[in-house]
């Protein structure tokens, strides 16, 4: 063989190799779209929320992207980090009832708002099924009843005890504003902490055969324990009347008028960082997890199950049981940041 023969063969080889090479690169990087990326979650501090958290890490993760501590903090707050840019998204926003945290914290300048994390989300006012029957309760209106308000009174003072929701969610300003709306204020004592303990008290007392009032939201474990038609009854309110004055939006559910927004939970994403990662933005906006499969996997917690790894446990179970629908998430993400680059 001649030198430049062998040369050129040589050569040849080289090309061939740096090809494939630069293939190989080519096929990482459409695989993994985040590589290299950091990615800065902002989730509440509300445990019974991580399981949708944990979900979208994993999917981000398989994108590539380099995941950093969580931000954890109040709902306002926490909408606030994803604004500001001191976090990159979140999947915990509600649309109607944080719609406030979120034009405070810059709106749709600051935020893109998608998907529809968590579809078909409830908040309301219950009592026990047993009191309402007995007393025909269907209104939170009965309750400035002296009568009946007393029933619910459990430390003396005449009023209804309530058990509502931690200071600082989205649920106290509406619980606030509709307590004065409705003209409930020397009827109604609305008990305010950890909402979780007060729960526990609030199930003790229905298991010593007490009467009830409580504020909830489903999904969430509550509803499991405490179920709605068997143990528990909405109540309905006597209009609709939030606290922003946008009395147009529909809380009527099964005929009763809930007097909340009904719901759905969403992913915002800041919008310097979306504009830069099309995956991450094309993945929570197909992400979507049943309220079913959630209050489900927050049974689970409240029967023990709560430790971190309990709930990254369930997240993978979960993702195992819908690989089909994950990975067709993960491939819509590919896609559009493969589609961006070109």
């Amino acid at each position: 063989m001649s030198q430049s023969t062998f040369t050129r063969q040589l050569l040849h080889s080289a090309c061939i190799l740096a090809l494939s090479a630069a293939s190989l690169i080519a096929n990482a990087s459409a695989d993994k779209p985040g590589e290299g990326i950091k990615i800065t979650p902002a989730f509440p501090t509300v445990d019974e929320e991580r399981f949708r958290g944990e979900v979208a890490l994993a999917g981000l993760k398989a994108l590539g992207y380099k995941v950093q501590t969580p931000k954890e903090t109040e709902y306002a707050t926490m909408v606030l980090a994803v604004g500001y840019g001191d976090a990159d998204f979140t999947v915990n926003a509600w649309d109607k009832l944080h719609a406030s945290f979120y034009q405070k914290a810059g709106g749709d300048e600051a935020m893109i708002k998608t998907g529809n994390i968590l579809p078909g989300v409830l908040q309301g006012y219950l009592i026990d099924k047993k009191t309402a029957d007995q007393y025909h309760i269907k209104y939170i209106t009965d309750l400035k009843k002296p009568e009946i308000a007393k029933l619910f009174d459990t430390d003396g003072d005449g009023k209804a005890d309530m058990t509502g929701c931690n200071p600082g969610w989205g649920c106290e300003l509406v619980i606030n504003h509709q307590m004065k709306a409705y003209d409930l204020e020397k009827s109604i004592h609305v008990n305010q902490g950890s909402y979780f303990a007060l729960m526990a008290d609030t199930i003790t007392r229905y298991n010593e055969g007490k009467p009830i009032l409580y504020y909830t939201w489903v999904p969430q474990w509550v509803a499991g324990v405490l179920v709605e038609g068997r143990d528990v009854v909405w109540l309905q309110v006597p209009k609709t009347d939030l606290p922003d004055g946008d009395n147009t939006v529909d809380t009527v559910y099964e005929g009763k008028n809930l007097g909340f927004a009904l719901d759905k939970v969403q992913a915002l994403v800041n919008r310097s960082f979306a504009e830069k990662n099309p995956a991450a933005v094309k993945f929570l906006s197909l992400m979507q997890i049943p309220a079913a499969d959630e209050s489900a996997q927050n049974l689970k917690m409240q029967n023990g199950e709560k430790s971190r790894a309990d709930i990254q446990r369930h997240a993978q179970v979960w993702i195992a049981a819908h690989r089909e629908a994950f990975d067709g998430w993960l491939q819509a993400a590919r896609a559009a940041a493969t589609q961006a680059s070109n």
